[in-house]
Formats: C-alpha cells, sequence, structure tokens
C-alpha cells in the first residue's frame, strides 16, 4: 500500500470494521436491557411474525381460563340456592310428616298448612330471585329444554364447537318446576300424599345439583388443560422472543473488545500520515 496524505485507507478500514462491531455492540446492549432477543421486526421478522401470532393465542388462553372460572362461579351461585332450597323441601316433608298423624286438630293443620305454603312460595322466591351478572339461573331459562343449549362457555382461542367451547344447562328449581305448587298439608290426607310428592321434588332437585356438580368438575379439567396448554406456548414463544442472556453477554463482552481495539487502531492509523510529513522534512 503506498504512503499517501490525500486519503487515510487504512484509517477508513479500521473505521467501517470500527462501526459494524459498534452497531453490534449496540444490539447486545438493546437486548440485554430489555432481556428480548427481537426488539423490532428488523431483528427477525419470522420470529417476530411467530411469536406476535403465539402472544394473541396466549393471551385467548389466559382469558378463556377467566372465562371457565367465571362459570364456575356461576355454577356455585346455582348449587349454593339449592342447597337453601333443600332447606326448605326438608322443611315441607317435616311439616307434611306432622300433618300426616292423627294426633292434630284439624285447626292446628290450618297453622302447620301456612308454614307450608310459605315454604313452597319462598322456594320459587330463590329460584326466580337467584342471578349471576343479571342472568337468572334456577328459573327455567337456562335447561336445555327451554334454551336450546344452555349457556355457551367458551374458552378456546378459536372457534371450533369440538374443541374450543361447550354448553351448560341448570334446570328450574321453582315450585311448579318441581310438582309441589299444588300441595297442600291442611287435611291428613293431603299431608300423607304430599310425602311422596315432596320425595320426588327432592330427587328433582338434587338431580339438577348433580349437573351442577359434574360441571363444575368439567370446568375445572378445563382450566387444568389450558393453564398446561398456555404454559407449553409460553415456553416456546419465549425461545424465539427472548434474549439468552449467558450467550448475548459473551456476545457483547466480545464486541466491546473488538471496540477498544478498533479505537485504539484507528489512533494509530490517524497517525501513519505524519509518517510522510517525515519523509517531507527529510
Amino acid at each position: 500500500m503506498p504512503l499517501v496524505i490525500n486519503n487515510n485507507l487504512m484509517s477508513m478500514a479500521v473505521a467501517r470494521n470500527f462501526a459494524v462491531t459498534y452497531d453490534k455492540l449496540q444490539l447486545s446492549t438493546t437486548r440485554l436491557s430489555s432481556g428480548m432477543r427481537i426488539n423490532t421486526s428488523a431483528d427477525d421478522a419470522a420470529g417476530l411474525a411467530v411469536s406476535e401470532l403465539m402472544r394473541a393465542e396466549i393471551a385467548a388462553l389466559n382469558q378463556g381460563i377467566r372465562n371457565a372460572g367465571d362459570a364456575q362461579s356461576l355454577l356455585y351461585t346455582a348449587d349454593g340456592a339449592l342447597s337453601v332450597i333443600d332447606e326448605k323441601l326438608v322443611r315441607m316433608k317435616e311439616l307434611a310428616e306432622q300433618s300426616a298423624t292423627g294426633t292434630y286438630t284439624s285447626t292446628q293443620r290450618s297453622i302447620m298448612n301456612n308454614e307450608f305454603i310459605t315454604m313452597r312460595s319462598e322456594i320459587t322466591r330463590i329460584a326466580l330471585a337467584t342471578r349471576f351478572n343479571g342472568v337468572q339461573l334456577l328459573n327455567g331459562a337456562l335447561t336445555a329444554a327451554n334454551s336450546g343449549n344452555g349457556i355457551k362457555i367458551h374458552f378456546g382461542p378459536n372457534n371450533s364447537s369440538s374443541e374450543d367451547y361447550y354448553y351448560i344447562a341448570i334446570g328450574a328449581a321453582t315450585e311448579t318446576a318441581l310438582g309441589i305448587d299444588s300441595l297442600s298439608i291442611n287435611s291428613q290426607a293431603g299431608a300423607q300424599s304430599a310425602l311422596t310428592t315432596i320425595n320426588t321434588a327432592i330427587v328433582s332437585k338434587d338431580t339438577v345439583r348433580a349437573d351442577i356438580g359434574a360441571y363444575i368438575n368439567r370446568l375445572s379439567n378445563t382450566m387444568a388443560q389450558l393453564s398446561i396448554q398456555a404454559e407449553n406456548l409460553q415456553s416456546a414463544e419465549s425461545r424465539i422472543r427472548d434474549v439468552d442472556v449467558a450467550t448475548e453477554m459473551t456476545q457483547f463482552v466480545n464486541n466491546q473488545i473488538k471496540s477498544q481495539a478498533a479505537i485504539a487502531m484507528l489512533a494509530q492509523a490517524n497517525m501513519i500520515p505524519q509518517m510522510a510529513l517525515t519523509l517531507i522534512g527529510g
């Protein structure tokens, strides 16, 4: 290479190498400070596209878990109301049993019947008043027969009927639905007849509660599966998008040393033209 003073070719080469190394050093600094390997689309366009889709699916899965949890809360609300209705049916059974025996007068049976009718009415009031987020649960509107498919619980990230949602139905628990709306224990014969009808009502109520319990358990399994799916997907997204700190730190130190060496060499290269002045002066 000739010794010239118009163009310091050696300095230009060093400066070019320094610029390349500095860009890599800046990239490593950005990754280490953010904790992410991909910060812009220029870092990895394909990886960014894949990870963004994964992020969207992870967000949907996490919301699906919350949807399933809300459904469980709805079912627990219905089950709690049914437990109170159960207490009323037990009391009605007790009153019917009391009125069925011959040791009471008609006046006393009339007093028993007043409480009996009050318990019967209270069952309907509870059924109509039981709501979750404004939705009536035990009035019969959510049975499969009345609403077609019950309540749709959507938990998956897509819209497949076999994978992403299913329906739950809740039976009615009013006095009419339980078949006790016309019962009276005002007479001994009526009380005896009521005993059998109340037994049937208790079985009907228990059937509704059993269905609710099965749905609660199914939702628990659904939430567990969704959590595992979201966790695995998050792990895959992390491998694409997150920075390997150990590897990146190695690159950072390497580029830092190269940058320091380039700066030192740039200073030396800038002194080369002065050698020409020595020759001129000689």
